[in-house]
């Protein structure tokens, strides 16, 4: 009953266009992009964070590319790399998306002083640890508050990696139904030793990380139930993987839910009205065909949205 939208200034327009005119169906967090910054700090100092229905105190940035294309940044090369030769000596381990670092660590402590949260996109195992750095020398140099940094995808993590998103109360905003998809040819990008530290859920939650989890639309389908069942089974598209694709990391639907409920509601701090069924908090929830916390992976797959409840109010009702 809420999205994370990490969208465009004009998005934003007009979700406060249709909040003015009543037409605000669902509770949004949005994160406009970067280049943005300075009407992202003026909005809010002159109009707040937002309110229960629509906050804009956040802030999206870009710190490399994707697995597939071979421009996730990595610290190690790729395998089998068409676009270099060991003659060359010019191996590809992927881009730094930003074409100024000075300048975004310049815009990320900016941001940070007017209370805006960041949503930094890091895949490549390089990436995400340039990008915990950076939090962490935030941290040290503006001092210490409730930021609840995202790093969204958090895809291929280096060892060093894992346990800081919990000790530093970093957020691994992961898409798990990419596991579907990647899991059939990641072999052919990356070895053994990353693809084990690919999409590590059970991990980061058994380190006390609050994982949380989205759908990376229009990347990959909108429903929820698809990212569900891909974290409890780890399928992968090509079927050769029937017991999970590294199954170590495989999550109960219990822990999944929680990633797609009050983890989330935590990473839109929005955790003390939203979240989870609770007196106090807003009524907020969803009514499925199926009892996920009982059904198959196939049953979780197919299960229907019967009703939609915001606010106490019905949305659909079918």
């Amino acid at each position: 009953t809420q999205i994370h939208d990490m969208g465009t200034w004009e998005s934003l327009e007009t979700y406060k266009r249709n909040y003015k005119n009543g037409n605000l169906k669902i509770r949004i967090k949005i994160y406009p992009w970067y280049t943005n910054w300075k009407k992202i700090i003026r909005n809010v100092q002159n109009n707040g964070p937002g309110d229960e229905w629509l906050r804009w105190d956040g802030i999206k940035g870009m710190m490399d590319g994707s697995l597939g294309s071979r421009t996730a940044w990595m610290h190690k090369p790729y395998l089998n790399d068409p676009f270099s030769s060991e003659k060359e000596e010019l191996p590809t381990v992927g881009i730094i998306t930003l074409k100024d670092t000075t300048e975004f660590k310049h815009i990320l402590r900016e941001t940070d002083k007017a209370n805006i949260q960041h949503a930094v996109h890091a895949i490549g195992d390089r990436a995400n640890d340039w990008i915990l750095d950076e939090f962490a020398s935030i941290k040290e140099e503006l001092g210490q508050k409730d930021r609840r940094c995202r790093i969204e995808h958090a895809q291929h993590l280096s060892k060093s990696a894992v346990p800081r998103f919990a000790a530093e109360n970093i957020i691994p905003s992961m898409q798990p139904y990419h596991i579907f998809d990647d899991g059939s040819w990641a072999h052919k990008r990356i070895e053994h030793d990353r693809l084990s530290r690919t999409y590590v859920f059970k991990t980061l939650i058994e380190s006390g990380a609050n994982l949380t989890f989205g759908s990376d639309w229009t990347v990959a389908p909108f429903n929820p139930v698809t990212g569900i069942y891909a974290a409890t089974t780890r399928h992968t598209r090509d079927g050769k993987n029937p017991s999970g694709w590294y199954p170590n990391e495989k999550i109960s639907v219990e822990d999944a839910l929680r990633s797609y409920t009050i983890n989330n509601a935590y990473a839109a701090f929005w955790e003390k009205t939203t979240g989870s069924i609770v007196a106090g908090k807003h009524a907020d929830f969803v009514v499925h065909s199926t009892n996920l916390l009982t059904a198959t992976p196939e049953q979780v797959l197919e299960s229907k949205v019967m009703r939609t409840v915001v606010g106490g109010k019905d949305y659909l009702f079918d």
